[in-house]
């Protein structure tokens, strides 16, 4: 079992952040139990950024999901989650569902918007299973967002207008355990901000359509440069800010991504493994880009990115060959992760690197650090080392 990885990058007085890598203690969490709220303020535990990476079996799901009532636990004030797949089998339920009705008990103004309704012809992402009893059953307000034509395919949670958790997870047993997935928690009042003014897009409309109209602003955080970009109001931007940062580099570029569609970074990427001058690997999930060729090849309007796909494929992409999705009765065993580093830029969230990306309503952290773009990097190729190299 690969060990779980966390970065932390963690305040010091009059310095900037000290990264700090080390092993996570794996704890199992059978029953939800009684959590005090933190009574310290923003970042006053030190971790101000820390990013959490996950393997296929390299977690147990009752772990994560202790992860997450920690992360709840703590809240005093508000919680809003905006949640694409909320989904968990009895033993996390109690754990991650216990910490939500404890803080909702206790005055927490707890708020839960989750996707509905999508059905696309080749599931890339794979289609929701939103339990919408286990969230009634909360008794919390929450909204569904209809998933047609565009998903809301965030993974967030703002705790107290002052910290974030986001990343690539769902909350299911199937995201927990057998899925790679970077996870990022950020103590920092302006990047809650950002997120909370996206969530409140979301709740007021109920249109994806209409949400992720938030200027990716840089902002510091303690000392390290981050941005909080959110599609679709800013979908195009951030393909092509992605696609910028991949044609600036002259190190390193490292990809995990299900699929890699979108045309800025499929076009960059290729003139960049053309010129043959930068390291340039990643993962894919192989069965996920296989119905996305597949479906080039009969959609004539777009089979142009097919070139440029192979182009790109010269450099070493591996493929999990995951478990083709079917709506019940196999793993859910995709590899998950969204994370793209270009030389010591990170950019992490729930955004594919596709056309379709752009289109939902999606959330990304862009961090400018050297040493969690060092870790995120060794990341990418522990995971593109389990998995063959991939063949369209």
């Amino acid at each position: 079992m690969p060990p779980i990885a966390v970065l932390s990058l963690r305040k010091r007085r009059g310095a900037a952040v000290d990264p700090q890598i080390r092993p996570e203690s794996i704890r199992a969490c059978g029953r939800s139990r009684k959590r005090e709220p933190s009574r310290r303020g923003d970042g006053d535990d030190g971790r101000v950024i820390e990013v959490r990476t996950l393997n296929d079996g390299g977690q147990r799901a009752l772990a994560v999901a202790g992860w997450i009532a920690d992360f709840v636990g703590s809240a005093e004030h508000t919680l809003e989650l905006a949640q694409y797949d909320f989904h968990l089998k009895p033993e996390t339920a109690s754990v991650v569902v216990g910490a939500i009705r404890e803080a909702a008990a206790r005055g927490v103004a707890v708020r839960i918007l989750y996707n509905v309704d999508h059905r696309n012809p080749i599931p890339v992402p794979p289609p929701p299973e939103p339990d919408a009893k286990l969230i009634g059953s909360l008794g919390v307000p929450a909204k569904a967002i209809a998933g047609v034509p565009d998903l809301m395919h965030h993974k967030y949670a703002i705790r107290d207008s002052g910290a974030v958790w986001t990343g690539s997870m769902n909350w299911t047993d199937d995201s927990f355990s057998i899925q790679e997935n970077v996870v990022a928690t950020v103590g920092s009042t302006e990047v809650a901000s950002r997120y909370r003014t996206a969530f409140e897009q979301l709740w007021t409309t109920g249109d994806v359509e209409r949400s992720g109209a938030v200027e990716p602003l840089p902002l510091s955080v303690n000392g390290t440069s981050v941005r909080a970009w959110f599609t679709p109001g800013y979908g195009e931007a951030l393909s092509a800010r992605i696609a910028k940062q991949i044609a600036s580099s002259r190190r390193r570029v490292r990809i995990c991504s299900p699929v890699l569609t979108a045309a800025p970074v499929l076009a960059t990427l290729a003139h960049r493994v053309s010129d043959g001058r930068l390291d340039i690997a990643g993962c894919l999930d192989a069965p996920q880009l296989r119905g996305v060729i597949h479906q080039w090849n009969e959609n004539g309007n777009v089979f142009w990115k097919l070139p440029l796909l192979q182009r790109v494929l010269d450099a070493p992409f591996s493929g999990k060959p995951s478990t083709p999705w079917e709506p019940e009765g196999v793993p859910h065993d995709f590899m998950h992760a969204k994370v793209t580093v270009a030389d010591d830029v990170v950019f992490v969230g729930s955004f594919n690197l596709s056309h379709s990306g752009e289109q939902n309503a999606e959330d990304m952290l862009e961090i400018h650090d050297t040493q969690l773009a060092d870790r995120l990097a060794a990341y990418v190729d522990e995971v593109r080392a389990r998995y063959p190299r991939f063949v369209p």
